[in-house]
Order: structure tokens, then C-alpha cells, then sequence
């Protein structure tokens, strides 16, 4: 299990704190780089900020993953959920590698309220009771050999096998079961996964606990005529079978599709002088897409105007190592950087080769992924190096009277951070080595994120949520 997430164990040491009032003991985020532990100290997950959170690991660290589509409906809030996902090994040596097609049911939570009770109906013991709920909710667990409902995620996964590790993974979005991997071996391969897939759709046993062998599956593609190993890869949200990779040798290669099969062109598509970290097509423009780069810059491309980028501009500082474009508001590309710094880019006013129009600094260590929600134009998920997973929403701004006529009305009960960006939602951590995070496009508010111990199935309670009316 992923390491720091004991909700029961820190339940029940907050509930020998005594009955001080949450004003007494002021509380605040610990920044990991920033923020020393003093001899004694131990670090507590808040399970009551949380929908639903949920921690598993399954063998070998799979750094790189992508939630598939499915046709379990849009927009689902009711728990518990069903998801399915596809992820790609980091094994210590490349014949025990693999690509697992997961199918992860039961995954449980509750909808909590993002403002106390007590400030609803004024009910003083509306907190009290909440916890409560809570505890009862944190026992499930281990009640559930002796009967109950469990509440722990079932996992199921069928594993194929890959030959050395799989640097990226990618789900075609029109048809999920076809995916792309990207291997340290400088080979990028397309699977079609269909028959994994409807085995565990069609059975709650099938791979249950990782029990499945590894399969030997041929792939559809298998293209080597990259010069050397690489990350970044996309598939075309507009044209289905489309496809860009891009290499440590600074090229990129469009694939189209034919017949049942792809045609690489041959000749890369030059603008970077380093390593191509990212690429991302554009959500509006068919033949447009965006790469980043070691060599510090973000360039925008039109594939029908030559193998050059349209644009380019210096995006950051150091390294540029991941992108994302807003699906919600196309104009928007974000960028994460090798010195824990990322950026909003607005490409419609590009002027003197910058088109950076917000930027933050609080994380430490190098950024590792980055991604716009699929639900909120506003919103986006940040990891990094730090072993913190952030969220945001820049539509928020620091309004002092607002606060202060909040915390009175919260009596206290909220202590806004002053150290912190207003833009910041919330920390998550607990992970190890963060590399990937995902929205889930059909289940608003989740994310799930991989690491070197594993994956967290996380659901903030302030995400889509919307405030209440607090006027009298």
C-alpha cells in the first residue's frame, strides 16, 4: 500500500487531542523541501478532505499510464465507481517487463461538505457528528471480513508482455482499446488490447489480485526508426489513428493512419535543438500541435506547413518537461518545468516571443506531469519531484474581506494559509517519486496518480463542489 495513508490510525489520534477547538491548534501545509520534521513529529493524512481515496501498488512501479474511455455513462457521481486504465512496467530488467490493462471496481467514498454543517443549519454538533460518520466510514475496512460490504477497490488486470520499459503509454480517445507505448529500447508499438479488455468486462474475477499470466501479444506497429529513445507521444483528439512521437534526439514523426495500420513518415519534423519531452495536439485545430523541450522552449506546429513550427518562444528557464493544452479553452497551454516552476501560456497574445501570462514557483523539484481538467476550464492538476500532487484553479484571487467575514463566520474553524498562493486548492501527498497524474474525463473530481510505490485514486471534496449560501 502506498506509504502515510492511515486514515483509521489518524482518526483515532486526533481523537485523543482532547476537545480543544480546531482554533487552539492552528494547522498548516507541510512543503516538503521547504519544511524540516522535528525529532518526534510524524506526518497525518486528513482522510475527512477527501470524497474518496484510495491507495494500491501492483508489482513492478508502472511510471506511465492513461484512463481509458468506457461506456460506463458521462458525468458519473455515484459511488462506488468502476474505471478502467492501462499502464506500462519500470522492471529491473526488460524481459520482466509488461503493459497491464486494469479494470478497478468498487472504488468507494462519500460526498462531504465543503463548508462545516454547523455553518448550514446552525448545529453546533454537526462537526461532532460528521466525524463520527467518519470513524464508522475509516472501520469499513477491517469490519468487512466479518461480514459487511467491503470499501477497498477490487483490482483486476490482465499483463501483456513488453520488452524493456515502457517510458510512455498513451489510449487512443476514439477507440481506447487501441494504445501506443513508448519503450527505452528506442522501439514505439501500437497494441490493440479489445480482447483484455472485454475478458474483464465480462467477469469480477478474471486477473482478480494480479493473478493473470503474462501474455505474449504481437503488436500492430512496431516502428524503430527513431534514433533513440524517447517520451513524448499523442494521439489526435480530432483525427482518429493520428498519431505524433518525438525522441531524446530532438525529432518528431507523424503517424497516420491506413488501412487497419499506420504510415510513419519517414522524415522527422525538426525545430528543437534538445531532447522533445511532451507533444499535445491542439483540442481545436485538427493539424495543429505543441511540443516542449530540454532546450527551454514550447513550439507550436502545422503539420500541412512543412517539417519547421509555426512558433516558437523560451517557455521557462530550465528544461521543459511536460505540456497541456486546455480542452476547455483552446487558447491555454500549460507547461511544467525541470526547476519545479510552471507556467499558463495564452497563444493568442504571443508578444516579444512570450506568451506567459501566470506562473507559479512553490514547487521545489522538477515538474513531472501537468493536466488541464476536463471539467473545469480554470482547473489543473500539477505533480512533481517534490512527492506533491497539486491542484488549482486560477480563476481564484486573494480577497482579504472576503476571507475575513468567512473565518468569522466559521468562528475560527478555518485558518487560511498566508504563505501560500490564493490559486492553490489543494496538496496531496504520500507518494513517493510522483510521475504521472490523470483526470478522469467521465467521473468529475477524480484523479489517479502513479508513483515509485504505486497508484492513488484520489477525489479532493473541494473539487466540483460549489459553495453555499452563507448569507443570513
Amino acid at each position: 500500500m502506498v506509504r502515510s495513508i492511515n486514515p483509521k490510525k489518524a482518526k483515532r489520534k486526533n481523537k485523543n487531542k482532547g476537545e480543544a477547538s480546531s482554533s487552539s491548534i492552528p494547522t498548516r501545509v507541510w512543503q516538503p523541501g521547504v519544511d524540516k520534521l522535528e525529532d518526534g513529529e510524524e506526518l497525518q493524512c486528513d482522510p475527512s478532505v477527501y470524497n474518496s481515496l484510495h491507495g494500491f501498488h501492483v508489482g513492478w512501479p508502472c511510471l506511465s499510464f492513461d484512463i481509458l474511455g468506457d461506456k460506463l455513462g458521462l458525468n458519473r457521481t455515484e459511488f462506488p465507481h468502476t474505471l478502467y486504465m492501462v499502464a506500462g512496467t519500470q522492471a529491473e530488467k526488460a524481459p520482466l517487463n509488461s503493459i497491464g490493462v486494469f479494470k478497478i471496481s468498487n472504488v468507494s467514498g462519500k460526498r462531504r461538505d465543503v463548508v462545516p454543517k454547523t455553518l448550514v443549519n446552525g448545529d453546533d454538533d454537526a462537526m461532532e457528528d460528521e466525524d463520527d460518520e467518519d470513524e464508522d466510514t475509516d472501520s469499513d475496512d477491517e469490519e468487512s471480513e466479518d461480514g459487511g460490504a467491503s470499501t477497498v477497490p477490487i483490482i483486476q488486470v490482465r499483463r501483456v508482455a513488453h520488452h524493456g520499459c515502457v517510458n510512455r503509454i498513451r489510449a487512443m480517445p476514439q477507440s481506447p482499446h487501441i494504445c501506443v507505448s513508448w519503450a527505452d529500447s528506442g522501439h514505439v508499438q501500437v497494441w490493440d488490447m479489445s480482447s483484455h479488455l472485454n475478458a474483464l468486462a465480462e467477469s469480477e474475477t478474471e486477473g482478480k489480485d494480479g493473478t493473470s499470466p503474462v501474455l505474449n501479444q504481437a503488436p500492430l506497429v512496431n516502428f524503430s526508426g527513431h534514433k533513440d529513445e524517447g517520451y513524448a507521444i499523442d494521439w489526435s483528439p480530432a483525427t482518429p489513428g493520428r498519431l505524433l512521437s518525438g525522441d531524446c534526439m530532438s525529432m518528431i514523426h507523424l503517424w497516420e493512419p491506413a488501412s487497419g495500420s499506420w504510415t510513419v513518415d519517414p522524415i522527422p519534423l525538426a525545430g528543437h535543438t534538445a531532447s522533445v519531452e511532451d507533444l499535445q495536439w491542439s483540442p481545436a485545430e485538427a493539424n495543429v500541435f505543441a511540443s516542449c523541450s530540454v532546450d527551454k522552449t514550447v513550439a507550436v506546429w502545422d503539420v500541412r506547413a512543412g517539417k519547421s513550427p509555426a512558433l516558437s518562444f523560451k517557455a521557462h528557464d530550465a528544461d521543459v518537461n511536460v505540456i497541456s493544452w486546455n480542452r476547455l479553452a483552446s487558447c491555454m497551454l500549460a507547461s511544467g518545468s525541470d526547476d519545479g516552476a510552471f507556467s499558463i501560456h495564452d497563444l493568442r497574445v504571443i508578444k516579444d516571443g512570450d506568451a506567459k501570462v501566470a506562473h507559479f514557483e512553490y514547487h521545489k523539484h522538477p515538474i513531472t506531469s501537468i493536466e488541464w481538467s476536463a471539467h473545469e476550464s480554470s482547473t489543473l492538476a500539477v505533480s512533481s519531484g517534490d512527492n506533491q500532487l497539486t491542484i488549482w484553479d486560477l480563476s481564484l484571487e486573494k480577497d482579504e474581506e472576503e476571507e475575513a467575514e468567512f473565518k468569522a463566520q466559521t468562528k475560527e474553524q478555518v485558518n487560511t494559509p498566508q504563505d501560500l498562493p490564493p490559486q492553490l486548492l489543494f496538496v496531496h501527498q504520500g507518494q513517493k517519486d510522483l510521475k504521472e497524474l490523470h483526470w478522469h474525463n467521465q467521473i468529475p473530481g477524480m484523479i489517479i496518480s502513479t508513483a515509485a510505490d504505486g497508484f492513488n485514486i484520489l477525489m479532493p471534496y473541494n473539487i466540483q463542489n460549489t459553495l453555499p449560501d452563507l448569507a443570513p
